[in-house]
């Protein structure tokens, strides 16, 4: 089944000429030779000729055409169908009528415009050329000629099929080409959102917060000051997201930042949100892509925090085991004094979608008192 998809596939190769060349040369010089003269196709029951000057042009004109086949396929199906009439009507009967279907063929694969009218004007061609082989041989019948056309026909069949399998070929092609750029921008999009949206909320927390700050200078210090590291770390990080865009650089999953899950917890509390933090066990050395999605859920959930729920309690608690990650994130809204900014959605979309690539599980939700939690658990060792 594994040849089958190559036959199209060299058929339509742009260097196709080069196949063909060789074998136009090669259909020539077999025609001449004494043990395949007046071996070819025969039809219409004429007395075999000895070849003359005649003979050879129509074998070139049947032969020679096929190199151009894939860029002129009308004019050189149009050339061997001369040359095959004047073959058959002389009576020479040579191997070179075996390029009559070769370039019917490619008529029918190559042809772009006007393929129904180009079957009408070849069948019509072939009823003067019947009857003429009818009326000046020994008078064979009609069903010779019939059989014939539908080795034509055949050939004509051959190429459609051809032809649409290029064009099934080609619309595969393009959907794929398409989803994958669509899969691309998606998680283009899910980086840039992860990466930006942390960061810039905590810088603007920080910076709303320092407007209150005029009159403690050490604190407005303070404020400014992690504004500041976390305006570098989203370089930082966009940086290294645009080092992943790079097409020379590795495919491979990064890794978290360094100091990781502490890190984020230590910049949330800097913006003003009060962090209890847990880790359980060490992560695995080969966690494969479960280490970077379960940052990149705290950093969500964390982000999600500081925006819906600022100064309310949120606990963090990641467990590492020998063959998952679990991670819980909890907001208790009742003492948030900051009202919803409203978001895209978009976040939590895209932590499930990397956390379902994984299969792990995802929930997330409103509880009862008011609070919000995330829990995920993700397979560890899972592939990037």
């Amino acid at each position: 089944m594994t040849g089958l998809p190559r036959i199209p596939e060299r058929w339509r190769r742009p260097d196709a000429a080069l196949w063909y060349a060789p074998l136009a040369l090669l259909i020539l010089a077999a025609s001449f030779l004494p043990g395949f003269r007046n071996n070819g196709t025969e039809l219409g029951g004429l007395p075999n000729r000895p070849f003359d000057a005649l003979a050879v042009v129509a074998i070139a004109l049947q032969c020679l055409p096929l190199a151009g086949r894939r860029r002129w396929p009308v004019i050189c199906f149009a050339a061997v169908s001369l040359g095959f009439a004047l073959d058959q009507l002389r009576g020479y009967h040579t191997l070179a009528g075996t390029a009559l279907p070769i370039a019917l063929i490619s008529v029918a694969s190559l042809v772009e415009h006007h393929r129904r009218t180009t079957a009408i004007a070849i069948s019509a061609a072939y009823i003067p050329l019947a009857v003429a082989l009818h009326r000046l041989g020994p008078g064979d019948p009609p069903s010779e000629f019939v059989t014939f056309y539908l080795a034509v026909a055949l050939a004509w069949g051959v190429g459609v099929w051809l032809r649409n399998t290029r064009a099934v070929e080609a619309e595969r092609r393009r959907r794929v080409a398409e989803e994958t750029r669509t899969a691309e921008r998606t998680r283009i999009a899910r980086e840039l959102h992860d990466v930006v949206t942390h960061h810039v909320t905590a810088m603007v927390v920080q910076a709303e917060a320092a407007r209150y700050l005029t009159a403690a200078p050490d604190r407005l210090d303070q404020s400014l000051t992690a504004v500041t590291d976390t305006g570098r770390r989203a370089i930082t990080d966009l940086r290294h997201l645009l080092d992943l865009l790079n097409p020379d650089h590795s495919t491979q999953a990064a890794p978290p930042p360094v100091g990781g899950l502490l890190t984020l917890v230590e910049q949330t509390r800097r913006a003003g949100q009060p962090v209890e933090f847990t880790e359980e066990g060490a992560p695995a050395e080969l966690s494969g892509s479960a280490d970077l999605v379960a940052y990149r859920v705290v950093q969500e959930s964390l982000t999600n925090a500081l925006k819906y729920a600022h100064g309310s309690a949120t606990s963090v608690r990641v467990r590492h085991c020998e063959r998952e990650i679990t991670v819980e994130v909890s907001t208790d809204r009742s003492s948030s004094k900051a009202a919803p900014t409203g978001g895209s959605g978009r976040g939590l979309a895209g932590l499930r979608e990397r956390v379902d690539v994984l299969g792990g599980d995802f929930s997330a939700g409103r509880q009862p008192d008011g609070g919000f939690t995330v829990r995920v658990r993700i397979p560890a060792g899972s592939p990037s």
